[in-house]
């Protein structure tokens, strides 16, 4: 997903119990064929672990004929993290990998010194029309890893572990959890995970990652006797258990990870621990020197701002 402008998120509840650091309640913004909500970064969090940009895409419903087109643009220093709850987005990256995904399954596309790539509604969606929902993240690369070759890698739904019992589903997407481990390699320690509760189950969140977070993306959850419905981005303070308790039949994103190896700065699509290099990157773009996505003949131009 390319950085399209947004307000910055504010904060949200103002009631929130000790356990709690931050709550933050998106703001949505229409970017013409669908709603986004973003939630990092924000005037008061920039990063949960590794995680320094997110976005709740949709839930959006395409006409016949309609669809996604996030044209051609590039990335320095990161990895997409694309994971869908309903529908389906084409992949096209300047690697020559072309590719769907779909729900449950994981995109991890690492730009690592550049890569350029497109997310649209395929050909054949749009002649039945089609639904979209999922989220959108970037995860900062370690400083050793900033430089490294651009890769793709794409896990599909039977590869990621399902931890199911007293009411809970979990899809383990990165890291370990509830005794399972994800198969997904990542530059840094990262816990990425999908979780459905029935009304009534509990879900318990280890202290084994220094931050962490919950978005909410369905129903009502109860944390140390404070509730709180869907799109709100919960971060926690580290150190302590959290028993997360779905109020009614509730999903949420379960994400986090150790601290960075220092401090990040972002611009447009660019993730760097240098500010130099986005300087750098941003030319690169301009002039071309990025590598073309095979069959895309558009590209999106880098903001004159």
């Amino acid at each position: 997903m390319s950085w399209r402008d947004a307000d910055d998120p504010i904060p949200g509840d103002a009631h929130s119990c000790n356990a709690i650091e931050t709550v933050i309640v998106p703001r949505a913004r229409d970017i013409g064929s669908f709603e986004v909500r973003r939630a990092l970064p924000s005037a008061r969090k920039q990063m949960v672990g590794p995680f320094i940009f997110f976005d709740q895409m949709g839930p959006a419903e395409f006409l016949l004929g309609a669809g996604m087109d996030v044209r051609p643009h590039p990335h320095i220093g990161l990895a997409t993290v694309t994971y869908l709850f309903d529908g389906e987005i084409m992949h096209r990256d300047s690697l020559g990998t072309e590719l769907p995904i779909r729900p449950g399954a994981l995109n991890l596309m690492t730009a690592g010194r550049g890569i350029a790539h497109s997310e649209r509604t395929s050909a054949d969606l749009r002649t039945t029309g089609s639904k979209l929902f999922g989220i959108q993240s970037w995860v900062a690369l370690a400083e050793r890893d900033e430089e490294g070759d651009p890769g793709f890698v794409h896990y599909s739904a039977d590869d990621l572990p399902v931890i199911e019992g007293e009411g809970k589903s979990l899809r383990l997407v990165a890291g370990a959890a509830l005794g399972a481990a994800s198969p997904v390699k990542t530059s840094t320690a990262t816990l990425y995970a999908d979780a459905a509760l029935a009304a009534g189950a509990v879900f318990p969140l280890d202290a084994d990652y220094e931050e962490r977070a919950i978005y909410t993306v369905a129903g009502e959850v109860e944390i140390a006797g404070d509730r709180f419905g869907p799109g709100r981005l919960l971060v926690f303070r580290p150190g302590d258990r959290i028993a997360i308790r779905a109020v009614s039949d509730a999903r949420f994103v379960v994400l986090g990870g150790e601290p960075m190896d220092g401090p990040r700065y972002i611009w447009w699509n660019f993730v760097s621990s240098r500010r130099e290099r986005i300087e750098e990157a941003k030319n690169d773009w301009r002039e071309g020197r990025f590598a073309p996505v095979p069959g895309e003949t558009e590209f999106i131009p880098l903001p004159e701002r």
